[in-house]
């Protein structure tokens, strides 16, 4: 993360020499219980907002898989969400392209993700949710990703009802 020059990258709301204080306080892992909390709102609200990525999200990608890698057993869902809802926007063209310089990192952490989500175990139905959209994104398929993201047991239900019905 120091290797970054956070202050030549953009977010949401401008330069992002905020971001990494924010990725520090991950290093804590902290739950979000709640749509509000910190620093997940301001993370999210700022790498991507209302589906649209910036070239700091890409920076951002590689800190929060390599804090999965250290603690697969206690990260929240969101360390595998928001790195997932970022390559979605990506695959959709709804950001820039990658900077060369961070490329590799980048392309690297996807790959990494997908490789940690096989490896957690006794996942709870959010969790399992998530991580089926991490295989989708590794593969390149947004659509798919995103429609995952979208069941709840509500909608699998109706699903179930519709497959009967066939």
């Amino acid at each position: 993360m120091e290797s970054i020059e956070w202050d030549e990258l953009e977010h949401a709301y401008g330069q992002a020499s905020d971001i990494p204080q924010l990725l520090k306080e991950l290093e804590v892992y902290p739950s979000c219980e709640s749509y509000g909390e910190e620093p997940f709102y301001t993370l999210w609200s700022s790498l991507c907002h209302q589906g649209n990525v910036y070239s700091a999200s890409y920076a951002a990608v590689p800190v929060i898989v390599s804090l999965i890698e250290k603690a697969p057993e206690i990260v929240d869902y969101n360390y595998f969400l928001l790195p997932v809802c970022i390559e979605i926007a990506r695959l959709k063209g709804c950001g820039p392209k990658i900077g060369p310089c961070l490329e590799f990192a980048y392309t690297s952490a996807i790959q990494t993700m997908a490789k940690l989500a096989s490896e957690i175990k006794s996942p709870d139905e959010k969790m399992v949710s998530v991580l089926a959209a991490v295989t989708a994104v590794h593969f390149g398929n947004a659509e798919l990703a995103e429609a995952i993201l979208e069941f709840t047991p509500a909608t699998v239900a109706e699903f179930q009802e519709w497959l009967q019905e066939k």
